[in-house]
């Protein structure tokens, strides 16, 4: 199997689980694509790196979760530049409680950015490259907190749409 053709697949199962969440709470699928136009209008305002040539995955964990942001072409030399510097500052702006970036894409009352303001000092936010981008890594003993960044990732994954996967 081809890294392409796994994410591809990947993409649809995370569309179609998504569109399935959306269908079960009486939401139409033109709202969404809407929603996910706009985020993805916004982001490109905060991101610096091309959402249609990066995979956002979210990983939740037991004390946490996961962030990894990837170039799609693992030699595309800049957009992982681009990755790591953004994921870099975002790691120095949530360990000091500073969420206002997926705020500004995300919408002010995203799931989970009021608790993760509130919590953030029992929050411990780790940055780590990787060969295709970087990840940050969330981990707190709190299960309030926990919920939170679970309620934050599960956000991202409706907006981002097909630009982003559940890990």
């Amino acid at each position: 199997m081809t890294a392409p053709t796994s994410r591809r697949t990947r993409r649809a199962l995370t569309c179609v689980a998504g569109a399935a969440l959306l269908l079960a709470a009486g939401c139409g699928g033109d709202d969404q694509t809407d929603r996910q136009a706009q985020v993805a209008e916004r982001g490109a305002t905060v991101m610096p790196f091309d959402l249609d040539a990066t995979t956002h995955t979210f990983t939740q964990t037991d004390d946490g979760g996961i962030q990894t942001v990837t170039a799609d072409d693992p030699s595309d030399v800049e957009q992982i530049g681009l990755i790591r510097e953004h994921l870099h500052e975002e790691r120095d702006k949530f360990a000091r409680g500073d969420f206002d970036d997926p705020a500004a894409i995300h919408g002010h009352d995203m799931d989970g950015v009021a608790e993760l303001r509130a919590g953030y000092s029992d929050i411990t936010v780790t940055y780590t490259d990787l060969p295709d981008g970087a990840q940050l890594t969330y981990a707190t003993e709190k299960a309030d907190l926990v919920e939170a960044i679970h309620a934050w990732f599960d956000r991202q994954l409706v907006d981002h749409g097909a630009d982003a996967q559940a890990g």
